[in-house]
């Protein structure tokens, strides 16, 4: 099958590799609920050694720079309690933690996960964290730039290989709240 955007030599359902994906994205493309059908999200390989953003777009199309989402992990601490969440904004754009996040969860304090904890809770590699398939509970802040695009690439829960999602699955998933200026430049 031919990728929906970008140029990739693999492309396939997520359905059909669900071997390539990590046990938790696998379990939540496995038991897909949405008003997207989960063929319709795209698993493309890709290759480690071209991660870095501006050479990754070199080599499988510079129109994904515009295209492609990155989701990180974020703690909110309130008292002596911690939120974990998922922020997910276009690659072009940093999460605007202090004030967006901060707000949005509640929190006293905002900052991103320690690597340690944001791969030992999501189980999945840093660097490949993508929203499907994040723990039961979660908030998931979305900018609405990234629920704009028809298609947008993130993690697929390791390095190796990408996820190709509609955009509108991201305000769907569960825990999702779309938040307009999530991202900023």
């Amino acid at each position: 099958m031919r990728a929906p955007i970008g140029d990739f030599d693999t492309a396939v359902t997520a359905p059909d590799a669900l071997d390539e994906l990590t046990g938790p994205v696998a379990d939540a493309v496995r038991h897909w609920r949405g008003s997207v059908p989960a063929e319709q999200i795209v698993y493309v390989e890709t290759d480690p050694q071209w991660a870095d953003t501006a050479v990754f777009v070199e080599h499988y199309g510079r129109e994904l720079l515009e295209q492609s989402a990155n989701c990180v992990v974020v703690a909110g601490k309130r008292g002596g309690e911690t939120t974990l969440a998922a922020c997910v904004v276009l690659s072009t754009t940093r999460v605007d933690v202090n004030n967006a996040v901060r707000r949005q969860l509640g929190a006293r304090k905002a900052s991103f996960a320690p690597m340690d904890t944001a791969t030992g809770e999501t189980g999945m590699e840093y660097g490949g964290i993508t929203p499907i398939g994040l723990p039961e509970g979660w908030p998931i802040l979305v900018d609405s730039a990234v629920v704009d695009l028809p298609y947008v690439l993130v993690g697929s829960g390791r390095r190796r290989g990408k996820l190709l999602v509609p955009g509108k699955v991201f305000a769907e998933l569960p825990g999702a709240v779309v938040l307009e200026g999530l991202g900023i430049a």
